[in-house]
């Protein structure tokens, strides 16, 4: 809303912000970063959601009234938006502890050791790429600062990231600029963090982990990549805790988790960048945010007929209040991610059922009764759209969630088969699953292709050493 109240002033009329005592600290960060910081709020005492009707509207007549008019009458307090360093300024000098109690000491640091990111180490990772140092990638919400590829280069040091992954992580950055995944809402409240696929040769080139462990740091590229993310979220989108970030508890970065190519050949199965219209072979990041998982041991049967209730059932116990992504909030934004491990893809496959089949079949039998699916949207997130036959009829939904009016049809978690995410990777012999519930538009799934400088195999040489032990 503090968005909303910015356009209102750059417009000449006056607002005010109606925001939460607990997130006052937000409002001023975020206001900040939107270039207004002397934006009006008026506090709401405590929290609505657990207050009753009577104390609510006495909050409002007493404390939070008064605040608006205020905000609407009065000009406010003149309030200078601070000033930070240029791209290539000195910041720190010292040893290695003197380097990273500055950078924690101002929040440029997630609380481990970094890598201390000098012109020489940021000037060697630039060589693995043909893109211009100051070249903008995007602008980041909610700092509005620019993502450039300098400052893609200087956080890849910091993250302990090696050269070569350059390229990887440009990609990365464009994907998180793009306006449908939403990086503004990346410190929202679940606290969803953002998973990472990755696809094509360079998973093999540059030797990241897509066998057994593959969401377990320990692997450079995998761990470095992840940590590489939060760390661009933290110093450039301008995320921290305690301020433009409130998720209630949160989540530390996830590792990133490439796809076992070698196993989707054999198949036929498209790999993941094929969602994002990148065909089988191309290099590309996909990501999506999640706000948490759940690994399915176990998923035993010889045919994908009887391995197929197990899985719909993970799918479907997974998601509670994410189905307002399905409808109230960005109808048609849930995209639920799967990760089969390969003996499980194999055994699907080996019954004749594509990736798609095994998308149309969790769409078909990845469903509850209707009555709980408005009861989650009605009372559990207190949802004004909750009546499914009431959004069919005014044509928000489709029609595949009132075929009747009996409340025990089953509906579907999804708007369409094509929702479904599914990967394929992990343990060679081991038959689990692994399903992620999705944060929806509040960071929807997008890919990127990863674009490598004309000198690449010179670069990274012919024989990288992969840490995959195939037994």
């Amino acid at each position: 809303m503090l968005r909303v109240s910015a356009a209102a002033e750059t417009a000449g009329i006056p607002a005010s912000t109606l925001v939460c005592e607990s997130f006052m600290g937000l409002a001023k960060a975020a206001s900040l970063g939107l270039g207004m910081p002397n934006l009006q709020v008026a506090p709401v005492p405590g929290h609505p959601g657990l207050q009753s009707l009577e104390v609510l509207q006495r909050n409002v007549r007493e404390v939070t009234l008064a605040g608006v008019v205020d905000n609407l009458l009065k000009l406010p307090a003149n309030v200078a938006a601070g000033s930070e360093p240029g791209a290539r300024d000195i910041v720190c000098r010292g040893t290695f502890e003197e380097i990273n109690d500055y950078f924690i000491a101002h929040e440029l640091s997630d609380g481990l050791p970094i890598v201390p990111p000098t012109i020489g180490k940021v000037e060697t990772f630039l060589r693995y790429t043909g893109r211009q140092p100051d070249e903008v990638l995007g602008i980041l919400l909610p700092d509005n600062r620019a993502a450039t590829v300098w400052s893609v280069a200087v956080n890849g040091v910091m993250a302990g990231c090696r050269p070569e992954y350059m390229p990887v992580l440009i990609a990365l950055i464009e994907a998180m600029a793009d306006h449908d995944y939403g990086v503004e809402h990346s410190g929202n409240t679940p606290g969803g963090e953002t998973q990472i696929v990755l696809n094509g040769p360079i998973i093999k080139e540059l030797g990241f982990n897509y066998t057994q462990g593959v969401m377990r740091d320990g692997f450079q590229a995998n761990t470095t990549v992840g940590r590489f993310w939060r760390l661009y979220l933290r110093n450039i989108a301008g995320f921290l805790p305690h301020q433009n970030d409130k998720a209630t508890f949160g989540n530390t970065w996830r590792v990133v988790v490439a796809e076992n190519e070698d196993v989707l050949a054999k198949l036929g199965w498209p790999p993941t960048c094929a969602e994002f219209g990148f065909p089988a072979g191309t290099n590309a990041v996909a990501i999506g945010r999640y706000t948490g998982g759940n690994h399915i041991s176990s998923v035993s049967g010889a045919t994908p007929e009887a391995l197929l209730p197990y899985i719909a059932d993970a799918v479907v116990k997974q998601h509670s209040w994410q189905l307002m992504f399905s409808m109230g909030m960005g109808n048609g934004t849930l995209r639920p991610l799967i990760l089969l491990s390969p003996i499980l893809a194999e055994t699907i496959a080996a019954g004749g059922w594509s990736k798609q089949d095994l998308k149309q079949q969790l769409f078909d039998h990845a469903r509850m009764p209707a009555w709980e699916f408005e009861r989650y949207l009605r009372d559990w997130t207190q949802k004004p759209a909750w009546n499914l036959a009431a959004e069919h009829a005014a044509g928000r939904i489709p029609d595949v969630f009132h075929e009747s009016d009996d409340p025990n049809r089953m509906v579907p978690l999804v708007w369409k088969a094509e929702d479904y995410m599914i990967a394929v990777t992990g343990d060679l012999g081991r038959n689990s699953c692994y399903v992620f519930a999705h944060n929806g538009v509040l960071g929807y799934p997008v890919g990127k292709e990863i674009k490598l400088p004309d000198n690449w195999a010179t670069l990274v040489g012919k024989n990288m050493k992969s840490p995959n032990k195939i037994n």
